[in-house]
């Protein structure tokens, strides 16, 4: 089988000579119409699945019936035999022969869960290619069969099977228990059966077919064979009777729900069980099923809700009964999503649905409401019908009970025969369409199913029977249901197509899975061989040959005359085979709905093509813009474990994957990768398809869009350089230059790259040069080489200083010049880059270069020239101050950041200036070092650094200061101390600068004359009387006062202003009398009152001195008079004591003397010095402190002094008497005594505070 979108594929010539017999009399189609239709991309992509089935071909067998529901695909063929397999891997689980003719229908109870993409670990474990034997077994009780393998008992697994047959027989089996299993015979050939949805329990079924009977057939024993009890004769009768008067086996019971309507050839039970479809030659009928009832409604079982007529049209009348309806119910949930549905010319249709959400949100409140959908397709007719449930289902109360109504929601007629058909999306119809040549030879647009009218009756065994080869290859369509447009239409060549009839073919399909709510990209089951890109992109390649499984028979019973050729042993033949398995692989793994279409010899899996496939299809078509775009947009297109190879265009990437890896899912394969190599294979494949995309623009010679791909898609040094030289051979250097890479790669591109570049442009066009060397940084090409090529460009004399080019006079000569002087920066030639610059009469860079690499020794001979060097002979002559300042500003500041440095030293530059007479510019350099001014030297002592290079230039920055900047003459004069005082009085006094000269004269002891400058020249008084302040000298108020007597204003100044400096009552007795003075009355009074202020500040510091003083004297006498306690010891406690040492009889000096008294705390009653109790009538004196501290005085005496005891004693007055006196004298000698050998305090806590201290 091989897909042709709409038109044949050119490249299978050998495909096209076998399905093509008498095809051209059906005229050929139009040049143009191929071309658009050529440029459509397919919606589908198509695996071929046939390789995988070949036990079921074996022995010339065919199919006949196939269903696929979850994880199962069950295989009915024309000799009876079923084989059920699990997917995705294809293992045949179970091969078993049911009926003797071929198998007309196939039902499954309950449905097997979905299909998964990680099939359980006993089928995994079995081999890929295993076959059933040739002689399958047989589900009839009585034959022998081989032995099988058991089936491992899953809830996927635990399944019962029910088929029927030509041969009158219904099967139902178990896939899991060999034994369980009923044959039924119904003596007429029987086309359609339907299990119930929960037969484990109620063992119920429908079956019907030619005799015109719908039966329901309920109970049956496993393990045997029967005859319905419908069929007639004695047998049944008697079978029927003994069953019901309970003698004989239970063999179940066959009951009548309809007949007289002609044969059933479809039933179907709904989704949730509670309804059944089927069909007659008369219509469709719809019933309530038993399922789901309550008590209360048992009587709407079986009963029929609803009836559709069979169109009256041409061809109805004899073809009703050959013509198979098929019917499908739907669940939308599984659906896969609206995206963007349009037409074929791209244009959205008319009434198309809202798009996802919309049909989310219908999804959703039909389910709600309890509606299920039916498709049927029938002829060349298709019904949409929803079921709406009964009052009692909704829950709602009715006196009529219902068992529901069903509605016609759509209707669409198609020019063809329908095979087989199903919901795609909520808003667009899959279709498999039978055609014959008398459908292609009708009007257009006008095509009936009454040209399928010459079928054979036997249409259903095309091996038997000999009827008019004159059918087409099938079409699998796309319809839109709101506007019956057909979207796509994918021809698909079957084996021996011309001879099959429209109910040889089926469809089935799996539902979406809820993770398929986006695109969906390729994962590792689509990354397997290289099967997996032509299976996306033409699935002609696959079916090139046309080998079949059927046996070597079929060229006498085949219709095109064609013997089968054998697949041949043969390294092609081996990857054609390992494609197609890769292929299906991918396909059903694939969260994407699948799509089987079956032929008696061949299965096709279809399935909504990806991203990847878009991709493969767009490089098929040398549209390598969009597929760079696509892989830049989604770089997880590409399959992360491609091997990085060098391939042609449309070269598929191999590679190899273990088989646990070929059947896991895309989370579990992908998960394991680094991101960072899912995106490497994404650059790769980027830069592979950019390759292509530049050669076929280059091809089509539009080197302008080459070059912007270039730059675009160009990722490796290796690859610029190629298309480089492509386009410098080509001389296209304007197109390639813009995009040539300006940062390094790595490897890095060749410099020889760059510098062919900028050798063109030296030689073309220097503007472009002078852009591409602002640009390009010089560690991409060799310097040397471009600058030897520069100066032998200059040398040359095809440039010069006068030649002219664009208008301008010496432009092409600049340009060069200052990409010689960027060169040799960039070498590290910063002196022969001065050089150019100069000759370019660039200050800007001059200066910048002279700055940077302090190169300023370099033109140090010439200090005047360089400070000019923006400076024009007009601006010297017209220009004020303040332009010339700005002009020189930068050679000021670097001339003393040099001084900074000590390159250039001041002297060296006051000199040439002094000797050019560019006195003003002299001062401007003197100023920036006195004010620290320079870039580089903002630093915190860069200002102190800069007075102090000044100062060995004091008299001439005095001269320079008071003649262009008197403020800073002034700063100047008191802050240095350098200049000769003499000379600055007379630079000052020779223009008039009377605080300066003031300044000047306090400095040299001129006082008086100051003081006169300031009154005679400045008639300042205030100044005046703060210059006398500042003296401090008497003579100098003297002085003030008698030369401010005749004059008020300095009279009234003085009392003002004086203050308390001077007497007030001197100041207002040399005031002569009869002097009239202006505003007399008011400074008397605010000197009053100034004096008064002062008093009363000083009387009040006298009273807080007398306050602290009387708080002083008060603590002091408290103290004073504070007793102190003394203890008497008692005898024991006195024993207790430790004793001091005893004197030393040999030195006679008692070791106590001097030593630190004992760290002892207070002890009641005892000395802390020697640490002896005091008696009540102890005769030393004691003295006691403040702190508890008790000592005798001798013991006190000998610490402080070092003297003895007995010379401390004497020296008291009281002992010398020989009594104790108590006259005052003596008291107060003995306290200065003790006070003066006591001075500190008491010894105890002095010595603790030393120690802490």
């Amino acid at each position: 089988m091989a897909l042709e979108p709409k038109e044949r594929c050119p490249d299978d010539s050998s495909e096209i000579e076998e399905s093509t017999n008498d095809e051209d009399a059906g005229g050929d189609e139009d040049d143009e119409d191929e071309e658009v239709e050529d440029d459509e991309e397919p919606r589908l992509k198509y695996v071929r699945l046939t390789g995988s089935l070949g036990g079921v071909y074996r022995n010339g067998d065919a199919t006949s019936s196939i269903l696929v529901a979850g994880d199962k695909m069950i295989i009915g063929t024309h000799n009876g035999n079923i084989h059920v397999y699990s997917l995705p891997s294809f293992q045949p689980l179970r091969v078993y022969h049911a009926h003797s003719a071929s198998v007309a229908a196939i039902s499954v109870s309950p449905n097997p869960p979905p299909l998964s993409s990680k099939p359980d670990g006993a089928i995994r474990a079995a081999p890929l290619t295993q076959s059933p034997s040739s002689k399958p077994p047989t589900a009839s009780p009585s034959s022998k069969s081989p032995r099988q393998s058991p089936v491992p008992i899953t809830p996927s697994n635990s399944i019962h099977i029910a088929t029927s047959s030509i041969d009158g027989n219904v099967c139902v089996a178990s896939l899991v228990d060999p034994k369980d299993v009923q044959l039924r015979n119904f003596a007429r050939p029987v086309q359609a059966v339907a299990l119930s949805p929960e037969f484990k329990s109620d063992r119920t079924y429908l079956s019907g077919g030619l005799a015109g009977s719908l039966i329901l057939t309920v109970g049956g024993r496993s393990g045997t064979s029967a005859t319905s009890t419908t069929a007639g004769g004695a047998a049944a009768s008697a079978s029927s009777w003994l069953s019901t008067i309970g003698i004989g086996s239970s063999t179940g019971k066959d009951t009548i729900l309809h007949s007289g309507e002609g044969a059933i050839g479809t039933i179907k039970w709904s989704r949730s069980g509670k309804y059944v479809v089927w069909t007659n030659e008369q219509g469709i009928k719809i019933m309530r099923s038993h399922l789901h009832l309550d008590s209360a409604n048992l009587e709407l079982a079986w009963k029929r809700i609803s009836h559709v007529d069979r169109p009256d049209g041409p061809g109805w009348e004899e073809m009703s009964g050959l013509w198979k309806a098929r019917a499908e119910w739907i669940d939308e949930t599984n659906l896969e999503i609206d995206e963007g549905t349009k037409s074929a010319d791209g244009k959205e249709p008319q009434g198309n649905p809202t798009g996802a959400a919309g049909n989310l949100e219908r999804l959703a409140r039909n389910a709600r409401k309890g509606i299920e959908k039916l498709l049927i397709g029938w002829g060349g007719t298709v019904w949409i019908i929803d079921i709406h449930p009964s009052s009692s289902d909704t829950g709602r109360k009715s006196s009529e009970n219902m068992a529901g109504r069903a509605e016609i929601v759509n209707i669409l007629r198609n020019d063809c025969i329908i095979s087989g058909l199903s919901l795609y999306t909520p808003s667009l119809l899959l279709l498999l369409a039978y055609l014959t040549r008398e459908d292609s030879e009708g009007q257009e647009g006008q095509k009936s199913p009454k040209a399928s009218s010459t079928l054979s009756s036997a249409g259903n065994t095309p091996r038997r029977g000999k009827h008019k080869q004159n059918a087409l290859t099938p079409e699998l369509r796309l319809i839109d249901l709101a506007t019956s447009e057909e979207l796509s239409a994918d021809s698909l060549t079957v084996s021996r197509f011309e001879s099959l009839s429209v109910n040889d073919y089926h469809l089935a399909v799996l539902p979406a899975t809820h993770a398929a709510t986006g695109p969906v990209h390729r994962g590792a089951l689509e990354g397997i061989g290289s099967g997996i890109w032509t299976a996306g992109l033409n699935a002609t390649g696959i079916f090139a040959s046309n080998a079949s499984f059927r046996s070597g028979e079929s060229k006498a019973e085949g219709g095109s005359g064609k013997a089968a050729v054998a697949p041949s042993v043969s390294s092609l033949e081996r990857e054609r085979i390992a494609s197609n398995r890769a292929a299906e692989a991918s396909a059903l793994a694939s969260p994407r709905m699948k799509i089987f279409i079956h032929s008696p010899y061949d299965c096709v899996l279809s399935t909504k093509r990806d991203l990847s496939d878009h991709l493969g299809w767009l490089l098929s078509r040398g549209r390598y813009k969009e597929s760079w775009e696509l892989v830049d947009e989604h770089p997880e297109v590409v399959t992360s474990s491609e091997k990085d190879v060098d391939s042609s265009p449309g070269t598929p990437i191999r590679r190899t994957t273990s088989r646990d890896e070929f059947f896991a899912d895309d989370t579990s394969t992908t998960t394991d990768r680094p991101e960072k190599v899912t995106f490497s294979a994404a650059e790769k494949e980027k830069r592979r398809i950019g390759e292509l995309w530049i050669q076929q623009t280059v091809a089509s010679r539009d080197w302008g869009s080459a070059g912007k791909i270039c730059g675009k898609v160009l990722g490796t040094s290796s690859r610029w350089e190629h298309w480089v030289w492509v386009f410098a051979q080509a001389g296209r250097f304007e197109e390639i230059t813009p995009f040539i890479p300006t940062t390094q790669l790595r490897p890095p591109l060749p410099s020889l790259v760059y510098e062919v570049v900028l050798g063109h442009y030296i030689s073309h066009d220097r503007l472009k040069l002078k852009e591409l060397l602002d640009e390009w940084p010089p560690e991409l090409f060799d310097v040397r080489s471009v600058t030897e090529a520069l100066e032998g460009k200059l040398k040359s004399g095809d440039v010069g200083e006068d030649t002219i080019q664009g208008g301008e006079r010496g432009r092409d000569w600049r340009i060069l010049k200052e990409g010689l002087a960027k060169l040799y920066l960039a070498g590290g030639r910063p002196r022969e880059a001065l050089n150019c610059f100069i000759h370019l009469k660039d200050a800007d860079a001059a200066m910048s270069l002279i700055r940077d690499y302090h190169l300023l020794d370099t033109i140090s001979d010439d200090i005047p020239g360089f400070i000019l060097l923006r400076v024009t002979k007009e601006q010297m002559n017209t220009a004020p101050i303040t332009e010339l300042e700005i002009a020189s500003a930068e050679p000021i500041r670097i001339l003393v950041d040099e001084a900074h440095h000590g390159i250039v030293r001041p002297a060296v530059v006051v000199t040439q200036l002094q000797e050019h007479g560019y006195l003003l510019f002299l001062f401007f350099y003197l100023r920036a070092l006195w004010q620290g001014e320079g870039i580089e030297n903002q630093a915190k002592y860069a200002g102190i650094e800069g007075r102090t290079l000044v100062e060995d230039f004091g008299d001439l920055a005095v001269e320079l200061f008071a003649e262009y900047d008197r403020s800073l003459l002034m700063d100047y004069l008191k802050s240095s101390q350098s200049y000769t005082f003499e000379k600055a009085s007379v630079v000052c006094e020779q223009r008039g600068y009377i605080p300066e000269l003031v300044y000047l004269l306090s400095k040299t002891g001129q006082t008086k004359r100051a003081l006169f400058l300031i009154i005679d020249k400045l008639q300042n008084v205030s100044q005046a009387i703060a210059f006398a302040k500042s003296q401090d000298d008497p003579d100098l108020w003297n002085d003030l006062l008698d030369y401010s007597m005749d004059k008020p204003r300095f009279i009234r100044g003085l009392l003002e202003e004086v203050g308390t400096a001077i007497d007030p009552i001197t100041l207002v007795r040399r005031i002569p009398e009869g002097l009239e003075i202006e505003g007399l009355r008011e400074g008397l009074s605010r000197m009053i009152k100034e004096y008064e202020i002062q008093f009363s500040i000083s009387d009040g510091v006298a009273r807080v001195f007398r306050g602290e003083v009387a708080t002083g004297m008060d603590t002091l006498r408290a103290g004073q008079r504070r007793g102190i306690k003394f203890d008497v010891a008692s005898d024991r406690a006195a024993d207790s004591i430790p004793q001091p040492p005893r004197i030393d009889e040999k030195t006679g000096v008692d070791p106590t003397v001097g030593a630190p008294l004992p760290d002892t705390s207070p002890q009641p009653g005892y000395c802390t010095s020697c640490l002896k109790p005091s008696p009540e009538d102890e005769k030393d004196t004691l003295v006691g402190f403040a702190c508890g501290h008790v000592f005798h005085l001798s013991c006190l005496l000998t610490h402080s002094n070092g003297d003895t005891p007995d010379a401390q004693v004497e020296s008291f007055p009281e002992t010398n008497l020989g009594v104790y006196s108590r006259s005052v004298r003596t008291k107060v000698l003995n306290a200065r005594i003790i006070k003066d050998s006591i001075t500190n305090g008491c010894p105890v806590c002095v010595h603790e505070k030393t120690e802490l201290l």
